[in-house]
């Protein structure tokens, strides 16, 4: 039955094509992918790459490397190609470093969208970063910020002991604000902890709790800014992370002044999955916006329908980025399968969103 649901869902992402542009330049897409441990091939004893060196369990070479970055600007081109433009802000996950952001943005195939970098080196054990990647073009940079992971003023309740919670590390979040149209916009970049042997509910809502606290002061700092958070939550729309501690909301109408609209909602209720895990779909990428952004009046930025004029966001599927046939068929194509190398792209999907006058 899992495997009838995950092919089902596979179906409905094929289902979904590209929108029709309105407006020219006043179209803006926003969105998220994870790149799935985009690493360089050198050892840097500040982090956790040991698996991603040439020697290394991987056997991480310059010619496996160059395949990744190829594969994913190659997703980021398919997308560009798809919308008739380059995504104004691009947020992005398990990044090694800004070398291979740097690598990544170079690549012949999306190297005309001139995308600058926003990146901070961050304390997650594993050596892997959120970052954000932006056309300068549609969005005026102005300052960011690296938010760390504490557990002090939470109102969650955490279940890790003191040292636990001393010696825990995750990714920072990433907040870049700026302007799209001389209106000002906030963007948090989010890789929320890991779900592995089903932990760490209370560590991705303690995540989510920080990001909407700073989301509010920004709120309070800079009145009418329009933000959007993005990310891979670990947790689908309807976890507590989502829908209670970053006070996501199904539909426009739910959306009060201090709420977020969840667009990914709606379509997780309707079939659609970012990830396929033991056959069953989830959408752990998400893309969320204030009330400032959904609710904007006439003349303002605000986000769009996207599919079939019903949903707000966009999961981005290709025939190219997803396995074709054997156990895995229908699923997201991934770099490594069993430990071996297979060449493809990674085990997410990107989403999206669009804004628009």
């Amino acid at each position: 039955m899992k495997r009838l649901f995950c092919v089902i869902a596979a179906l409905v992402l094929l289902s979904t094509g590209s929108f029709a542009q309105k407006g020219g330049s006043r179209n803006y897409i926003v969105g998220f992918y994870n790149l799935e441990n985009l690493f360089d091939i050198y050892n840097d004893p500040a982090k956790n790459d040991e698996e991603y060196l040439p020697d290394g369990k991987n056997k991480w070479t310059q010619e496996k490397y160059d395949k990744k970055v190829h594969n994913m600007a190659q997703v980021i081109a398919a997308m560009a190609k798809d919308n008739g433009r380059f995504h104004t802000i691009l947020g992005v996950s398990e990044v090694e470093n800004r070398l291979v952001l740097e690598d990544l943005v170079a690549d012949p195939q999306i190297a005309a969208a001139n995308y600058q970098i926003v990146h901070y080196d961050g304390p997650d054990r594993r050596g892997v970063d959120p970052a954000l990647l932006y056309d300068p073009k549609q969005f005026t940079y102005l300052d960011s910020e690296s938010i760390p992971f504490t557990f002090e003023g939470t109102d969650v309740e955490i279940t890790l002991t003191q040292e636990e919670q001393d010696y825990f590390r995750t990714r920072d979040i990433l907040m870049v604000h700026g302007l799209i149209a001389d209106e000002h916009f906030a963007f948090y970049v989010m890789h929320l902890p890991s779900r592995i042997g089903g932990k760490g509910g209370d560590l991705r809502s303690r995540g989510a709790e920080i990001c909407y606290q700073h989301s509010m002061e920004m709120m309070k700092k800079y009145p009418g800014i329009k933000i959007a958070a993005m990310g891979d939550m670990n947790d689908d729309p309807f976890d507590d992370s989502m829908a209670k501690w970053l006070h996501g909301r199904e539909t426009l109408a739910e959306v009060g002044e201090e709420d977020f609209f969840n667009p990914f909602l709606s379509m997780i209720k309707a079939g659609y999955g970012s990830l396929c895990y033991q056959y069953v779909w989830s959408i752990y990428d998400q893309v969320l916006v204030n009330s400032n952004l959904a609710l904007a009046p006439q003349g303002g930025l605000k986000i769009m329908p996207i599919i079939k004029g019903k949903y707000y966001g966009r999961i981005f599927k290709k025939p190219f980025m997803t396995q074709q046939k054997g156990q895995y068929k229908n699923q997201p194509f991934r770099t490594f399968s069993n430990g071996a190398f297979i060449g493809g792209y990674s085990d997410h999907y990107p989403s999206y969103i669009l804004i628009s006058k």
